[in-house]
């Protein structure tokens, strides 16, 4: 009896070492995402009579939630964020910070919501941003 005891706690150690060498000794690893800014990247609001019609085809498609999304051309990146439906029109969307980390782009918008109820409207708005910038191959990480 005393040989079958032993075996099994041999088993449970041989299958506890497998598991640390798997877990903890492999290429799987979890990398700290640095948010370190490197620089500012330059960028241009870029109105929807100036939108690739590839690009303009997918907001249009994408516009009653919200979205983000990126597309690239062979020059340009373009960074786009929707807020999706709202009950009112004249709401507006400033970039807060649009800049280069080590490994990604961080893009941050606000929407911010009409001065005045004038300026509010009665009629329902789906605003979006289109900010492009250099074509570049980094990620980008939407904040």
């Amino acid at each position: 009896m005393g040989k079958k005891k032993s075996g099994k706690v041999l088993l449970v150690a041989a299958l506890l070492a497998w598991v640390f060498v798997v877990r903890f000794l492999t290429a799987c690893s979890v990398e700290k995402e640095d948010l370190q800014k490197v620089r500012d990247l330059e960028f241009t609001v870029v109105g929807e009579t100036d939108l690739p019609e590839e690009l303009k085809n997918v907001i249009g498609e994408k516009k009653m939630a919200p979205f983000k999304l990126t597309y690239t051309d062979d020059q340009n990146l373009y960074i786009v964020v929707g807020y999706g439906e709202q009950e009112t029109g004249g709401c507006s969307i400033s970039v807060k910070e649009l800049y280069l980390t080590e490994n990604a782009i961080v893009a941050d918008t606000e929407l911010l919501g009409p001065e005045s109820a004038e300026q509010a409207g009665t009629e329902k708005s789906y605003p979006y941003i289109v900010v492009k910038t250099e074509h570049l191959e980094e990620p980008v990480i939407f904040q």
